[in-house]
């Protein structure tokens, strides 16, 4: 059974926390999470790219010249994909991009990147984070207190205004709620700074 120090707003050490084997001990598999990533990125994907058919291009309802005796090919319109200024063959059009991964899959790569910040100390459990304002200056001072830098998730058991309008003028400072976490922002980030209330919800949601 893991275990992490858990500190309070000033960095003090004020005990430790036992962790589930089943949440934050999980063995590595790189594919479960390239599969995951692959599908959150695919579902941030626009998918507004969009090309003009020759029945999309404007002009080109006149045959250009008849159809014998020119010498030349015949042809039915000057919007055709040969000529300037014609439609695009086989171009992009708008569509979704996302598609489904298991639920399983999903909760396992959780539980993965999870362990794997464990592992490598780049998990930090603070008591709680009460601020005194909504001044960025003040989630400055918690976060120099936890020693961390880099980017940063601060990851809360319950919404917090404060926390939130606090952090959101600092460019890698993210902070979400427990429910909202992805495989894709944990790997992505640093450091993951957990609340206690957010390390106990996220053990039993995963357990």
């Amino acid at each position: 059974m893991p275990k992490l120090a858990m500190l309070n707003q000033q960095g003090e050490s004020i005990g430790s926390l036992n962790l589930k084997d089943e949440v934050f001990a999980v063995e590595n598999n790189n594919q479960v999470i390239y599969d995951v990533i692959k599908q959150q990125r695919a579902a941030m994907r626009q998918g507004t790219a969009m090309t003009k058919n020759r029945t999309a291009v404007r002009g080109g309802g006149r045959k250009p010249y008849r159809q014998k005796g020119t010498g030349h090919a015949r042809q039915g319109s000057i919007r055709a994909p040969q000529y300037t200024g014609g439609g695009v063959v086989f171009g992009p059009t708008p569509r979704d991009y996302s598609y489904k991964v298991n639920r399983k899959v999903r909760r396992l790569a959780l539980k993965i990147v999870l362990s794997e910040k464990l592992r490598g100390e780049n998990l930090i459990a603070v008591e709680s984070i009460i601020l005194a304002s909504h001044k960025t200056k003040d989630m400055v001072t918690v976060l120099e207190n936890l020693r961390v830098e880099g980017k940063i998730i601060v990851v809360l058991g319950e919404d917090s205004d404060m926390t939130s309008i606090a952090s959101r003028n600092l460019p890698n400072v993210q902070t979400i709620l427990y429910n909202h976490i992805s495989v894709y922002d944990i790997m992505n980030a640093n450091k993951l700074v957990f609340t206690k209330d957010a390390l106990e919800k996220i053990e039993e949601a995963l357990s």
